[in-house]
């Protein structure tokens, strides 16, 4: 013992001792501030690539949020910097702008029964979100208190009580609060719960208040709130651990509906009876995901949507009689909004394709009828130069089956060999699917690249097994997959082998710096927007509200033997493998992936001598949400990537 503790601290300062003396000197770091953010190491931004950058991001989008009570809807749309409410009253009508916020709203809900709506944002990205009460002439009242996280708003069916969750700063706890919006100062603490949970559902009868806790993006418990008593009946449903995704009361509060994966690999529409917690599948035996649904509000009509590997396709029927209604004829795309009008008439369905932006359709449940309400811009793009990406599969070192999306430049030459982006998507429980992603098409029709966006091990939308394969111990089997994909693209004739980035945000950045401690030798640089360097300061300075549900994907770094697997898999730990120029990005409120994480991996980089920039946004979160910041990490992105793929 005493021997093999000897030569662990032998091993442990060697490293420093040889850094002192081969380590090459810190080149100086060249700042410069543009609006918010500072910039270290980015050179000038060239006039071609600032207006090339601006003919792909001058798109906008309609994204459905609700319906109001007499038949328009509301919808968040940019017009400026941020994306705002906007209420189009019928098919084609023009936008009315409700909010002017500087920063971005989440989204809106209105209150069933009144010309009002609730509205959620944060500030400066940091998802410290704050409810707020809005009427349509422009009133507002807060139902919130600054320095508190709420979400997970629900209304009873007359509009007299909402709920919602409170989490407040340095606890993992979450409680459940309650008001009459139309008195904001009724808002008071129902109950308080322990860990991360929130209401799903008010039952008709306004009495009982279904509650969600979530142990992972895997696993939540479903509960029962006595709105009068304010106690807590656990649901102990059969069949062990699962997901209830999107749980809402149903028949009069004696059943609920929800997706679920219990008892199935891939998620399906179930029903759980309340007084036994019996469980019976609703949706037919389908080898893809439901990835959402809702029912009309007389309990009649349904329609749910399949994900039929990342496409989305809607089906409507009866509930009552499980009979088939006329179906929508929707563009191929990815859905965003399936919502009932409340008359059950409409279904408001929101889609983005490869070639637009997002918009919202109706279909008329009795006629079958499609129309559409909004027509969103896509700027000075020609929707034909735009390219559909191809659905492709490569084998892993294990034999699994891994999808991925390509994206290849409108017209390129049949035997030209382009230089290839791999884009790994966050999460990691989350997809890479076939929607409106103006990433993909600038780099593919601007930078002349190949687009791969790779599903690793570890995604949504293949069935639980597979979201699981990359789970604790095994994290760094979703890297090996991107080695295969490395071996599959040196057999591709049109791709150049040679000329290959890795890109990624979020748990995506972690796989950029990842992928760059093990194949440096075969990459030519790397983009990490706010990614996790380590695991091990990751959790301890992450929000303590989503501390334990990162932990039941990464694993528990107070575990010493899981603990052991993130010293040794840890980019920062590998640091000195990567060899080749890094882009850092990071938002400097991030609750999730703080700033600790990139400002660490930068300053290892450099004292290796490798050519890192680094760009820090000071008003923004884990995402860049405001426009001009969006456009300028595009910008920095074009000039880092197009010197890598310039270089001989």
């Amino acid at each position: 013992m005493i021997r093999h503790l000897l030569s662990a601290l032998l091993l442990a300062a060697a490293p420093a001792t040889i850094a002192a003396q081969t380590a090459p000197a810190p080149a100086p770091v060249e700042v410069r501030q543009v609006g918010s953010a500072r910039l270290e190491n980015v050179p000038e931004i060239p006039v071609d690539v600032r207006a090339a950058v601006q003919r792909y991001q001058n798109f906008r989008s309609a994204q459905f949020q609700d319906w109001l009570a007499d038949g328009s809807m509301l919808i968040t749309t940019r017009f400026g910097s941020t994306a705002q409410v906007h209420r189009v009253a019928a098919p084609g009508a023009a936008r009315q702008q409700l909010t002017f916020y500087q920063e971005p709203v989440a989204n809106a809900e209105t209150i069933p029964g009144r010309n009002a709506y609730v509205v959620t944002r944060d500030t400066g990205g940091d998802e410290w979100f704050q409810l707020y009460v809005r009427g349509l002439d422009g009133s507002s009242a807060a139902l919130t208190e600054a320095g508190t996280r709420n979400q997970f708003t629900t209304f009873s069916r007359d509009g007299s009580l909402m709920a919602w969750s409170r989490a407040v700063r340095g606890s993992a706890d979450y409680a459940v609060f309650v008001a009459d919006p139309a008195d904001p100062a009724s808002a008071r603490m129902l109950w308080q719960g322990t860990g991360a949970v929130g209401p799903a559902s008010i039952s008709a009868d306004g009495r009982t208040i279904l509650v969600s806790r979530g142990i992972s993006n895997r696993e939540n418990l479903l509960m029962l709130l006595d709105v009068a008593s304010a106690s807590v009946r656990p649901l102990d449903i059969p069949g062990g651990p699962a997901r209830y995704e999107s749980p809402r009361f149903i028949r009069n509060g004696a059943a609920i509906l929800a997706i679920s994966n219990n008892g199935s690999d891939v998620r399906r529409l179930v029903e759980i009876d309340v007084a036994s917690a019996a469980l019976r599948a609703i949706s037919p035996e389908l080898p893809w995901d439901i990835e959402a649904y809702d029912l009309s509000d007389d309990g009649r009509i349904l329609a749910y949507v399949v994900n039929e590997d990342g496409f989305s396709r809607v089906v409507v029927q009866d509930f009552v009689t499980r009979r088939a209604l006329p179906q929508p004829e929707l563009p191929r795309g990815v859905l965003t909004a399936l919502d009932f009008s409340p008359d059950g008439s409409k279904l408001a369905i929101g889609l983005s394709t490869a070639r637009s932006a997002g918009d919202v359709w109706t279909h008329d449940v009795a006629g079958g009828e499609l129309t559409r309400w909004t027509m969103s811009e896509l700027g000075d793009l020609d929707p034909a130069r735009l390219v559909e990406p191809e659905l492709i599969r490569f084998t892993s070192f294990d034999g699994l089956s891994v999808p991925a999306l390509v994206y290849r430049p409108a017209g390129a030459a049949p035997d030209a060999r382009l230089p290839v982006i791999i884009d790994i998507h966050g999460g990691p429980e989350a997809q890479s699917r076939p929607g409106w992603n103006p990433g993909a098409q600038y780099f593919a029709n601007v930078l002349g690249a190949a687009v791969i966006l790779p599903n690793v091990r570890g995604s949504d939308g293949y069935g639980t097994r597979y979201l699981n394969l990359d789970n604790a111990e095994r994290r760094e089997d979703a890297v090996k997959d991107i080695g295969a994909l490395l071996d599959w693209i040196s057999t591709q004739p049109g791709l150049d082998a040679g000329r290959v980035a890795v890109y990624g945000q979020s748990y995506g950045g972690y796989m950029s710096l990842a992928v760059m401690t093990h194949y440096s030798d075969r990459l030519v640089g790397g983009v990490n927007r706010y990614g996790i360097s380590d695991f091990i300061s990751f959790l301890r300075n992450t929000e303590a509200y989503r501390r334990d549900n990162r932990r039941a994907e990464y694993g528990d770094e107070r575990d010493p033997a899981m603990r052991a697997v993130f010293e040794r898999i840890a980019p920062l730990a590998n640091v000195r493998r990567i060899t080749r120029p890094m882009l850092i990005m990071q938002g400097a409120n991030d609750p999730r992936v703080p700033q600790s994480e990139s400002d660490q991996i930068v300053r290892e980089l450099r004292a290796n001598g490798v050519d890192t920039s680094y760009v820090l946004f000071a008003d923004e979160g884990h995402g860049f949400l405001k426009k001009a910041n969006n456009d300028l990490r595009r910008e920095v992105e074009t000039v880092f990537l197009r010197r890598l793929f310039d270089r001989d």
